[in-house]
């Protein structure tokens, strides 16, 4: 019943503060319903009893009818005027004694009536919250299902037990409709590996032949200049296909997870790294942290976003990437000086194929697959991205990981509140 109490209060509060009325939940509306349904039906009978039970008293009891005679009969009858008004006042008072007694009788049982009508009116609230919230727990299950489907895999089901009701219908077909979505979505997976894999052979053989071209001393300048021009075309079909294959895979289900430090996947990507061209400067603060999953993946997702930061800057620029943890998160960051980035841009970079009409200082055209495979990654590890313009150009790219002590799939991370980090002026 506190708790019955509480609920509107709280509700009533946000009105007052939101200025808007708020938005009742299914199992409060059901909850209402049950109420308002038995508090009319118990006052149409508290109505009928009451209309019922004074009707039979005055079938039953009644009253004296009033003494008319006419004049002088009473006296006759009586010999005497004084004995017959006495009669009279008697019998009326009787009649005022029985009109009372009614009124307390119907008094009583409206009394009585609303009495029980506000206890059972309580008690069928509070039966109606329980009996709602146990009808409406298999929903329950099937949105949190659904939740954790969106940010991890296909592979759960909802395996609902119970009769075959309305809910178990719907919980069923829900499942048959993710057994139809996983195999869609193995089998884009399966053909975008083979075919990428069917591709990697004739590009090698080409790489190969192109190369010894090039250090042949019987080939003249000419088709050296040719086969160096085709030799990169191939570095960069193969620099696609292999962000394909890597987009493949970490849109996977991750079947094993590994604890991985966040500041030793950042130094490995660092170390993969070439030397900054344009005289970018970059900046590491590694932190600890640790996230549950693929060490591959995740610093793969490291190298792009290093590599992202490097080529969408400027000549002079700066680059500084950061890791530790957060409210329990996991937290990789990295922020670079750049060209500034419209907020409309912000979503569609993520994108596969989609790159920043901006120059960059790498002159080695990408594929456009970098950060669509971080945003894979990303969700493969149940993480979230934050991504702000910073107001000097760039972009302060903010990943947030689950908790490596946590254990099984990943769930959503509620990411704290933040601004994002500056670099500071140049």
């Amino acid at each position: 019943m506190i708790a019955l109490l509480k609920a509107p209060a709280r509700m009533l509060l946000r009105t007052v503060a939101g200025g808007r009325p708020p938005r009742l939940s299914v199992r409060a509306r059901l909850t209402l319903v049950y109420g308002s349904l038995f508090l009319f039906s118990i006052a149409v009978l508290v109505t009928v009893s009451y209309v019922l039970t004074a009707r039979a008293i005055d079938e039953r009891v009644g009253t004296l009818s009033p003494i008319k005679p006419r004049p002088g009969v009473l006296e006759r009858i009586l010999g005497d005027s004084d004995r017959a008004a006495a009669l009279v006042e008697a019998r009326e008072e009787l009649n005022r004694q029985l009109e009372e007694q009614k009124r307390e009788v119907l008094a009583q049982l409206l009394q009585t009536s609303l009495l029980m009508l506000l206890v059972f009116g309580a008690l069928t609230v509070l039966v109606g919250y329980v009996v709602s919230g146990r009808m409406l727990r298999p929903l329950h299950r099937v949105t949190a299902t659904a939740h954790r489907l969106s940010q991890s895999n296909l592979h759960e089901r909802i395996a609902l037990d119970g009769p075959q009701d309305e809910i178990k219908e719907l919980a069923d077909t829900f499942d048959r409709m993710l057994d139809r979505l996983s195999r869609a979505f193995d089998a884009q997976r399966r053909f975008v590996a083979n075919a990428s894999h069917e591709l990697r052979t004739p590009l090698t053989i080409n790489r190969t032949v192109l190369e010894v071209a090039i250090a042949s001393r019987k080939n003249p300048p000419e088709t050296k200049a040719l086969a160096d021009v085709l030799l990169g075309n191939t570095a960069r079909h193969e620099r696609l296909i292999e962000g394909l294959l890597t987009l493949a895979r970490s849109e996977r289900e991750l079947s094993t997870r590994t604890p991985t430090p966040l500041a030793d996947v950042v130094r490995s990507a660092l170390d993969q790294m070439e030397e900054p061209p344009g005289g970018i400067e970059v900046e590491s603060e590694l932190g600890p942290g640790t996230v549950e999953g693929d060490p591959v993946l995740l610093e793969r997702c490291a190298v792009n976003l290093l590599e992202n930061a490097v080529k969408y800057n400027v000549p002079g620029g700066r680059v500084r990437v950061r890791t530790g943890s957060r409210s329990g998160l996991a937290v990789l960051s990295v922020e670079n000086t750049g060209r500034p980035v419209p907020s409309y841009e912000v979503e569609r970079i993520f994108e596969p194929f989609q790159r920043l009409r901006a120059d960059r200082v790498g002159s080695a055209q990408g594929a456009g697959l970098g950060l669509s495979i971080v945003r894979a990654v990303v969700d493969a590890h149940g993480g979230t991205i934050q991504t702000v313009p910073r107001q000097d150009g760039g972009l302060a790219i903010t990943i947030w990981f689950p908790d490596g002590a946590a254990s099984g799939a990943p769930s959503a991370v509620a990411v704290p509140a933040t601004s994002g980090a500056a670099l500071g002026s140049q």
